[in-house]
């Protein structure tokens, strides 16, 4: 095995370690604050793509629409969303964010961000780069080929 093989095998694992790790924080913060795990991860996609309709929601996470209702049910009465009235659109509704909510659950994720900003702060420009990179290329669809 060269250098390299050993390399990407200990990226590979330290890549699901990182994925087990933040699975078990979120699980753990989402009971916490009293959603179920799943839920939680709606606040993620609303706070990268901004305010959507439940339909986009649907979409995005593979449930039924009467699924995602149940879901922003609960993060609605837990104080984390809100339905809001399309201003273009008033037949549609947007789930937004609720600023009260999104503060809980900063303060949950705080001290995971402070720690990825002491990691981050001892990268030069270039690694970080790399990092970016690979990122970006494991977010996209796996059919899509590496930058």
């Amino acid at each position: 095995m060269t250098d390299a093989d050993g390399l990407r095998a200990e990226i590979g694992t330290q890549v699901l370690r990182f994925i087990a790790g933040v699975v078990l924080h979120n699980t753990a913060v989402a009971q916490r604050v009293g959603l179920g795990a799943s839920d939680s991860q709606f606040v993620g996609l609303l706070n990268m793509n901004g305010p959507l309709t439940p339909g986009r929601l649907a979409e995005l996470t593979g449930l039924t629409t009467g699924t995602v209702t149940g879901v922003i049910d609960r993060l609605e009465k837990g104080g984390f969303v809100r339905r809001e009235r399309d201003a273009g659109d008033r037949r549609k509704v947007l789930v937004t964010p609720a600023p009260e909510g999104m503060a809980r659950l900063t303060e949950e994720y705080r001290a995971h961000g402070e720690h990825m900003e002491r990691v981050l702060a001892t990268r030069s420009a270039d690694q970080l780069k790399v990092i970016a990179d690979f990122l970006a290329d494991m977010n996209a669809s796996p059919g899509e080929p590496p930058r």
